[in-house]
């Protein structure tokens, strides 16, 4: 007999819908290997020839993590162009290497974990680089061109799949994992799910990861708005992915549930559909999940519902169909392709801050290039490792000629004295004969954090010098002189043998704390002093040494010197993507460390021809009055120094735009932990201060008209139009920008919104006709009488211009819409979260699953306004659901209280709530505003109103 072919299974039937194929593929799985799929390292079934699967791959600016790999500009400069175009290129160039690299090395993976479209709503957050702007609209503008790139444009098959991070209204690094974010239903819906949902319905993101933070008391691993809000804008499935530890943390950190099975359960009926916790050891989530179920807590619907969306993903990216996977194939990896965008998209990204004439620098210009900077290209913890690089150093030289470019590092040189006279010694690299900083290339890719077979540093005589650059809040590193920093191994010996500070915890970074006549040396990873011991330099618990700090040159010097010798002055500044403002640190002030402005001010004083260059993650307050010009861009990948050198030669005109406010002071800024950008008056939307720049803000070496602005309303849309023409004498981009405000707004709306923009390249003369078609979706505002959105009636300014601030033409036009009515508070209550203005309160959790509630915030009184509320003929008594204990009064228009309710004794738990009932001691009917203040520590759901 001859052996018959067994059938195909179902889920390898290309001609069948992806739908019924992970139906069956679903029926043959076991609760057991479906229970495997949960955590982030899925186990392969070979019993089926389903392979191993792996969720995250990290690629916010280059495939990050898996070795060399092109790299483009951070996130925020990426955002800085303004140009959703380049950087759909960018994520198409991004997946094509992810794809090229998978096919050399399996641990690649395909479903990649970005864009980060958290609004950069605070400039002292950490992880400002990740995002992409302070505007919910431009960052979904943005987002949804990379996450286009990355998705490839095939019609059946993604080349990767993107999962949004981090969801939701996260912006801060400190006690990121325990911290509430306060977000009122209008900041909600306006600003942090905005960027997230245009994102969505373009279609082109597999998922989104929650935050570790808490939004209004609850965990994002178990937010509603996953069910709610994110489910509901696609009928697309959707992975949601934990970030890593964050399951963990439901009760480890944060405490709010009692057991990790309840958590579980919890996290994966809220929607979270992938466990990314305890690197590649599944079992503790596999334990959880099953205990979960054993105890009742979960179906095995539940958990096939979150097994479904994982392989709706895994069928999207080919893994199913080699053979009609149109990207199987992909092999571009550094090409000269990738080369060119990687260097137009750090050209785009420059902002031109100031000019006053000084530049575009003039052939045969002597240039002194200084700063800590001048000569880096660093990287932070999402790129991926150089294959090119080009430092600011570098690429003036190119440009200018080595002879014509004079380089001052400004650090200092010192050396480490001891309190027995030696000197401490830095022991040559036998590996790394004739290593040096300046030269072509970077150190020895060997050199990194964490070797061990190096020598560690020694005391003798004859001492080392050592550079000594001081980044602020007083952390420094210090290098030796073949380029070499010192850093701190596991086996707590200090060694030069780290080509860039970096890593998760930074083995680099050191304090000097004076101690009597010297200086203890600090480790800031270990957190332990320095010893000199017989078997050489180490960090231990113990007797310190106390060192004399010999200053062999101060930085300044050598810039002064530099400075003096030269036409024009580079001061390059800003700040060491590892240190001092990044994952897991804010930053705690927008001035520049202390001896960069130190820098800055002997680079000044020694010529006054001199241009600040910043290259940083974020902001700084520099007062620039006395700077004839100054740039800012984001660290630009691998073309950062080639980009700077062509902008500052005039060889391409600057148009990059600011993606976010650059406040003048740091009392300009909102607590880090007040989320309501409304009430704190926060971003150019409610910012009434005058900004150091404002958003939107970017010079150019051409000049611009711009005229004939009209507008008018065509049925559900507003049909803008004007013109912009080139008036200057180079060709050159220009970032026409089209805002709107609505003139007399019942309630508090934006100074301004952006609307549309659009990057457009001119020649001398040149003009063009821009047109947008605005939805009146686009006026609109959350209406929280109502629980919707709302066009109000009524007069809107548009304005349109070079910046927020920048407006050139102004038009009004009017809308119809839905005109403002009162509260029917009879018919409704008043939920207590749906405020008009509050003071002394924070929103938390109604209860564990869903909805919201009010309390003040500790030692405060708090109170809730709710404006026009109609009471109609009268009524008769009030009542309020609270838990806790307390007292809550309500009174109108500011005058005395009608009724005070309080609970006999506080009720058991804070999600134990009962209704309280008072008559109304006074006749209460019409239209009034209605205040309730809270007095303790109790929770308000609503108030209830009857005749």
């Amino acid at each position: 007999m001859t052996a018959q072919t067994p059938p195909t299974p179902p889920f390898r039937d290309p001609d069948l819908p992806f739908a019924k194929r992970i139906d069956d593929l679903l029926s043959r799985l076991t609760l057991d290997e479906k229970i495997g799929f949960l955590h982030q390292f899925a186990p392969a079934v070979e019993r089926l020839g389903v392979a191993a699967f792996r969720t995250g791959q990290e690629a916010l600016h280059g495939v990050a993590w898996m070795g060399p790999a092109t790299v483009f500009p951070q996130a925020v400069g990426l955002g800085a162009t303004w140009n959703p175009e380049l950087v759909r290129r960018v994520g198409e160039a991004v997946s094509r290497e992810a794809r090229a690299m998978r096919a050399r090395d399996e641990r690649v993976g395909l479903n990649v974990w970005s864009p980060t479209v958290n609004l950069l709503r605070h400039p002292l957050w950490g992880r400002n680089e990740e995002g992409y702007s302070e505007d919910p609209g431009l960052t979904s503008a943005i987002a949804t061109a990379y996450t286009r790139g990355l998705r490839g444009d095939h019609p059946v098959y993604w080349r990767t799949a993107p999962v949004l991070k981090h969801w939701l209204a996260h912006n801060n690094e400190t006690d990121r994992d325990t911290s509430s974010s306060s977000v009122r239903p209008r900041v909600l819906h306006e600003y942090d799910l905005r960027a997230f949902r245009d994102t969505v319905e373009a279609g082109a993101t597999a998922g989104v990861m929650p935050a570790y933070n808490l939004v209004n008391g609850r965990p994002n691993h178990v937010s509603p708005h996953l069910r709610e809000q994110l489910r509901t804008w696609t009928e697309q499935d959707l992975l949601v992915c934990s970030d890593a530890g964050a399951p963990s943390n439901l009760v480890d950190s944060e405490h709010y549930f009692a057991t990790h099975e309840e958590a579980t359960a919890a996290a994966l009926r809220a929607g979270v559909d992938s466990f990314t916790d305890h690197g590649t050891d599944s079992s503790k989530i596999v334990a959880r999940v099953r205990g979960a179920f054993e105890q009742g807590l979960l179906t095995e619907a539940d958990i096939d519902t979150a097994v479904r969306r994982q392989l709706s993903v895994r069928f999207r990216l080919g893994e199913f169909d080699p053979g009609a996977d149109p990207y199987a194939g992909e092999r571009d990896f550094d090409t000269p392709e990738h080369r060119a965008l990687a260097q137009e998209a750090a050209e785009q990204a420059v902002v031109l801050l100031k000019n006053d004439d000084l530049l575009p620098l003039a052939p045969g210009t002597r240039v002194a290039v200084v700063g800590l900077l001048a000569d880096e290209c660093k990287l932070d913890w999402y790129s991926g490792s150089l294959l090119h690089r080009s430092t600011p150093l570098e690429g003036l030289r190119e440009r200018f000629g080595a002879e014509r470019v004079e380089f001052a590092e400004g650090v200092d040189r010192v050396l480490l004295k001891t309190s027995a006279g030696t000197f401490l010694h830095v022991p040559p690299a036998p590996d790394t004969p004739g290593a040096a900083r300046g030269t072509e290339g970077a150190l020895d890719p060997a050199l990194v954090a964490g070797r061990t077979d190096l020598p560690p540093l020694t005391a003798g005589a004859a001492g080392t010098e050592l550079a000594l650059a001081d980044w602020g809040e007083g952390v420094l590193t210090l290098r030796a002189p073949d380029g070499r920093y010192l850093s701190v191994a596991e086996d707590g010996y200090v060694r030069a043998s780290a080509d860039q500070p970096g890593g998760w915890i930074v083995q680099e970074t050191f304090r000097l704390e004076p101690h009597g006549d010297g200086h203890l040396l600090r480790h800031v990873g270990t957190g332990r002093h320095v010893q000199v011991a017989a078997d050489g330099v180490k960090v231990a618990e113990g007797d310190p040494e106390v060192f004399e700090l010999v200053v062999a040159e101060r930085g300044e010097d050598a810039v002064t010197r530099a400075a003096g010798r030269a036409d024009v002055v580079v001061v390059v500044a800003g700040n060491d993507p590892h240190i001092n403002g990044r994952e897991t640190e804010d930053r705690t002030t927008l001035r520049l460390p202390a001896q960069q402005e130190l820098l800055l001010r002997a680079a000044r004083a020694a010529n006054p021809d001199t241009v600040l260059v910043l290259v940083s993650a974020y902001p700084y307050a520099v007062d620039p009055a006395d700077l004839p010009a100054m740039l800012w861009t984001a660290h630009g990948g691998q073309a950062t120094g080639t980009a700077l050198a062509r902008v500052l030669a005039g060889d391409v005109s600057p148009a990059g735009r600011l993606p976010q406010t650059w406040y003048a002071d740091d009392a300009d800024l909102p607590g880090l932990l007040d989320y309501d950008v409304i009430g704190g008056r926060q971003t150019y939307l409610y910012f009434e201060g005058t900004p150091l720049f404002p958003f939107g803000h970017g010079r150019s070496y051409a000049s611009f008209s711009y005229g004939e602005l009209t507008a008018r309303v065509a049925g559900s849309a507003v049909r803008v139009a004007f013109t912009v023409t080139n008036t200057g004498a180079v060709t050159a981009d220009e970032v026409p920008q089209l805002y709107a405000r609505a003139v007399d707004p019942s309630v508090p709306r934006p100074r301004r919104e952006l609307l549309a923009h659009r990057r457009v390249t001119l020649a001398p003369g040149e003009s063009t006709g821009l047109s947008f078609e605005l939805p009146l979706s686009a006026f609109a505002f959350w209406d929280v009488a109502a629980g919707r959105w709302r066009v109000e009636p009524g007069p809107y300014e548009l304005l349109a211009g070079a910046s927020s601030e920048d407006v050139r033409l102004r038009v009004t036009v009017t809308l119809d819409g839905e005109p403002t009515v009162p509260r029917p508070v009879l018919e409704r209550g008043l939920a207590a979260v749906d405020f008009d203005e509050q003071s002394g309160t924070e929103i938390v959790d109604l209860t564990r699953e869903a909805g919201d509630a009010v309390t003040a915030v500790a030692g405060k009184d708090g109170e809730l306004l709710f404006r026009r509320c109609d009471f109609g003929g009268g009524v008769r008594e009030v009542s309020v659901a609270v838990s806790g204990g307390g007292a809550v009064e309500l009174s109108l228009d500011g005058g005395p209280a009608f009724a005070l309710l309080s609970p006999r004794e506080p009720t058991p738990g804070p999600y134990d709530y009962v209704t309280l009932t008072a008559p109304v001691t006074a006749a209460v009917a019409g239209v009034h505003d209605v205040r309730l203040r809270l007095r303790g520590p109790l929770r308000v759901a609503r108030a209830g109103f009857s005749g």
